[in-house]
């Protein structure tokens, strides 16, 4: 097994829902109703600083980077409050690299408790509606020290929010803050760097990815969203990632498309069958996938890079056949996900720069697109009023023209440093910082 010696599942939070009846003007999950980080609200403010456009701005404690979700009026998410010493020496689970002992050297948190919370703002005000608290304890496993053991989003269904902290379980609750349900799958080891994996909705199911370490206890399930009952459970010899799958239909069904570095396999998400495979990443998968009319785009960074595209809809092992569109074996990230708009899909790496290939047939229009800055990146792209919108580890947003031709048209700076990729709703941008949960719009009466 390869070493993850660097590895952030920060962003890798990225998920899908097949669900067909999102509240109007709702981002229920990371990158948006259909997780692909596209608004297709219009009129959306491109300009603001720290006192620019910002309609609210509130605290949020701990450490957590998964992105907030919205429905309706209320904003979710997650966070993780980091407490005293309490096993000291403690590692977390122990790990075998290639049958040897191996204890990641980033890897922090488990000798401490930790507090995990799942939270609910108002979004008009910026007022902490709720404020829970799922688990308490010394984690499973440690997290990478740029991490969170709050990095899994959160996903909404207009009657429940699902929390997901992985090892640590699954806590349902209703939009007023009672838990419903809550479920322990099973300790679930990462290397010592954390779970990114999100939750994925289809029908009346929640789904959970949790690949693990070698993969020899790898599996995918499926709950009941209204009881936690488990619905099915699949093993898969794919070792730890943290790339969310995607629902994708394809004719007249719908396919759970998941990344792996072992096999790219797609279940029926109402079964957990398997449908069809193709061979893996070679690499740590980690960006989750996109998707457009008739392909799949997946892709990883480290320790090497490659993007292809895959036509769903096929049977068996698809490797070396028609279904595989096109391979591309550069400038892709190791944890912001790539963006598919229009006809284009943007790989993003993280130090931004951006190359542009046509989706149907992975032509480069252009490469090596860079940010105005040097700058890191961990949140992942969105496209805001047809502009690809991308956010800094420095707090910086590159406003970047889309389509062939790479053009950044402004530089928006918070001065907080950034993790997590925003939530667009109803006109407003709800952009998470390392402390503070921000509301960029206009102003009323403006």
């Amino acid at each position: 097994m390869r070493r993850t010696l660097v590895l952030l599942p920060l962003l890798a939070a990225s998920l899908a829902s097949a669900d067909p009846n999102p509240s109007l003007g709702s981002w229920p999950q990371f990158r948006g109703p259909n997780g692909q980080g596209i608004s297709t609200e219009t009129g959306l403010p491109l300009v603001w600083s720290d006192t620019e456009n910002v309609v609210w701005k509130t605290p949020i404690p701990g450490r957590g980077h998964s992105s907030p979700v919205v429905w309706g009026n209320r904003i979710f998410l997650t966070t993780a409050v980091e407490g005293a010493v309490s096993k000291p020496g403690f590692t977390g689970v122990k790990h075998l690299d290639e049958g040897k002992e191996f204890v990641h050297p980033d890897g922090v948190g488990a000798d401490r408790t930790q507090t995990l919370k799942v939270m609910a703002v108002d979004a008009e005000s910026g007022k902490v509606l709720w404020e829970k608290t799922a688990w308490e304890g010394n984690p499973y496993d440690t997290r990478h020290r740029r991490g969170s053991f709050a990095s899994p989003t959160p996903i909404v269904d207009g009657e429940r929010v699902y929390a997901w902290f992985g090892s640590e379980g699954i806590y349902t609750y209703d939009l007023d803050g009672n838990l419903l349900w809550k479920a322990e799958l099973g300790g679930i080891a990462s290397m010592g760097v954390g779970v990114g994996s999100s939750p994925v909705l289809h029908g009346e199911l929640v789904i959970l990815l949790c690949d693990e370490d070698s993969g020899e206890k790898s599996f995918i399930a499926a709950l009941d969203r209204k009881t936690g009952k488990e619905a099915w459970r699949v093993p898969r010899k794919v070792q730890v990632s943290w790339a969310t799958p995607v629902v994708v239909k394809a004719g007249t069904r719908y396919e759970l498309v998941t990344a792996g570095a072992e096999a790219i396999i797609a279940y029926d998400p109402a079964t957990g069958k398997e449908l069809w495979r193709a061979r893996g990443l070679e690499s740590n998968a980690v960006p989750s996938p996109v998707t457009g009319p008739d392909v799949v785009v997946v892709s990883s960074g480290y320790p090497s890079k490659v993007a292809m595209a895959i036509q769903p809809g096929g049977t068996g092992d698809v490797t070396g056949t028609p279904r595989i569109l096109w391979r591309y074996e550069k400038g892709t990230a190791y944890v912001p996900s790539p963006i598919l708009y229009r006809d284009l899909v943007y790989l993003v790496t993280d130090r931004g720069l951006i190359t542009a290939l046509d989706v149907k047939t992975g032509a480069v229009k252009y490469e090596g697109g860079r940010p105005p800055v040097p700058a890191t990146f961990m949140a992942s792209p969105v496209v805001i009023d047809g502009r690809i919108v991308l956010m800094s580890e420095d707090g910086d947003a590159f406003v970047i023209k889309s389509g062939p031709v790479h053009e950044v048209e402004r530089t928006n700076s918070l001065g907080e440093p950034i993790f997590a990729s925003p939530a667009i709703s109803q006109g407003r941008i709800f952009i998470r910082g390392a402390s503070n949960l921000y509301c960029i719009g206009k102003k009323k009466g403006a």
